[in-house]
């Protein structure tokens, strides 16, 4: 067990979430998985999701799974977010934006609830439905009512904003805030962020596999293929014309209201709020919107 951490840090909050200490010795992963009660096979796919980017289990690793402990392990990791580490994120935040204006700070206080209050949605929909019918499954009790295609369907991602307050501190905190409290929060960012698109790709590619199997034992299941990623480029200024779009947004307009409101089409409007995501990092409306204040393009007051 030793050895396997050693060769990958990750792999701490693995163990820790699987209610394991570090007292490891000599003893092999089996016996330390035994000696907690945690299905070797199962603790060695969790591992794999975060030491493989986009890990995607074949049908018999999925099939030798246990999914009691993927739900003791998606419980104990939901408590990790919301407890610990959004305390520390907003403390640090609040840290960094003291020498800010009154404007600046509320606009950055604002956008962490928004993201903190997303995210408790986001765990209460997994805490409240999805493993309440993951365990009825497992008692032999199901509701017809829910399936888990409606979970895959419905995951949203919960790291975008995590890019938008990277991006909004590396391009956007003023001057006299504190360097190196800056690149402390930005490398726990992240680590946050790589932590929990590992969650979600457990989630998507260990979790759900698992309980199709178990609504419809004869489903096939396992390593799919991985996605295309985008690749972006970023760092050119937006154009004027960019900057009108994004302080539309930023005022809450959908597409079809700023083609109107500056006479030019849809599709327009969709390739200059890609190029405007390009060019500043940033995906989410609400991101964009803190990027527009910061750098003057539209006053806080004139957002509701």
């Amino acid at each position: 067990m030793a050895d396997l951490v050693e060769s990958n840090f990750r792999l701490l909050a693995v163990v820790s979430r699987m209610g394991m200490d570090s007292a490891f010795g000599e003893h092999s992963v089996d016996e330390i998985c035994a000696r907690h009660g945690i299905d070797t096979d199962t603790f060695l796919l969790l591992c794999s999701a975060y030491t493989t980017d986009g890990f995607k289990p074949s049908q018999r690793f999925i099939r030798n799974g246990r999914v009691s402990d993927i739900l003791f392990y998606l419980n104990r990791s939901h408590d990790y977010y919301l407890h610990e580490a959004l305390v520390y994120l907003k403390e640090q935040i609040d840290t960094l934006v003291a020498p800010c204006s009154e404007p600046q700070k509320k606009v950055f206080h604002r956008f962490f609830d928004d993201y903190n209050v997303e995210l408790e949605k986001h765990f209460r929909f997994e805490e409240e439905m999805v493993i309440p019918y993951v365990k009825s499954l497992l008692s032999g009790n199901r509701d017809k009512r829910f399936s888990i295609t409606q979970f895959e369907e419905n995951h949203s991602n919960i790291d975008e904003k995590l890019s938008d307050l990277k991006n909004l501190i590396m391009k956007s905190m003023p001057q006299g805030c504190n360097g190196s409290q800056r690149l402390s929060l930005l490398t726990f960012i992240y680590t946050l962020q790589d932590d929990l698109a590992r969650h979600t790709n457990i989630e998507d590619n260990i979790l759900v596999p698992m309980v199709r199997l178990i609504e419809n034992p004869r489903a096939v299941v396992g390593a799919e293929a991985a996605a295309a990623r985008e690749s972006e480029g970023r760092g050119e200024e937006l154009s004027d014309r960019e900057k009108e779009i994004l302080v539309s947004v930023a005022q809450g307009l959908i597409n079809k209201e700023i083609a109107d409101r500056h006479n030019i089409s849809i599709n327009t409007v969709i390739t200059h709020r890609k190029n405007i995501t390009r060019k500043t990092g940033i995906k989410t409306v609400s991101g964009l919107t803190v990027y527009a204040i910061l750098n003057n393009l539209v006053d806080i007051n004139s957002i509701e």
